[in-house]
């Protein structure tokens, strides 16, 4: 009779587990990936040093660069007017420029995020000159997940209002390679 209790017990635990779904931030994840650990490419991204983030609008590039080489290489949307340099707020363009990561937070609608200090000092001079508000809160963050809006809908449009955003996963890596204070050249 105790076999039988102990089965019985063996399988209601096997059952209890199979019924468990992992959340990260309400979100189901794969338990395999969360449980298992680190591929070598993974735990070395913490010791990689990255000097400089290139973002190349037309090719829809961001590079991570080390030592004057490219490390990585992902693919970009702009913002909805991704053409010529940002000139005022609410234009829906990229700023174009150089610039720094200065700061960087955990967003309900993007993710992550990483902003960088646009407007600079040419930026701000420009927009005073022209009399308007030359915007801010310019971010690399990632992307939109929800049932009604998944991520991959997103992915290959221009959509942000001029932000540069990636895939989730993609802004987890570079989130992890990416130090504040890290220089951020943006390209036409």
């Amino acid at each position: 009779m105790r076999w039988l209790l102990a089965a019985l017990c063996l399988s209601f635990a096997v059952t209890c587990q199979a019924a468990v779904v992992m959340t990260i931030n309400g979100k189901p994840v794969d338990k395999e990936q969360v449980l298992k650990p680190p591929q070598a490419s993974q735990r070395t991204n913490a010791s990689i040093s990255v000097d400089k983030i290139l973002v190349i609008k037309s090719a829809r590039r961001l590079e991570l660069i080390s030592d004057g080489k490219v490390i990585r290489s992902y693919r970009i949307s702009l913002g909805k007017q991704p053409k010529g340099p940002k000139l005022q707020e609410g234009d829906k363009r990229t700023p174009e420029g150089l610039y720094w990561v200065d700061w960087r937070k955990r967003s309900d609608k993007f993710n992550l995020a990483m902003h960088i200090n646009y407007p600079n000092i040419s930026d701000a001079a420009k927009a005073r000159r022209e009399g308007v508000n030359p915007g801010s809160m310019i971010m690399i963050h990632g992307t939109p997940d929800s049932e009604e809006n998944p991520e991959e809908l997103f992915h290959t449009l221009d959509w942000t209002d001029g932000c540069i955003a990636m895939k989730n996963y993609e802004m987890r890596e570079v989130w992890s390679m990416v130090k504040d204070g890290t220089m951020v050249e943006i390209r036409p």
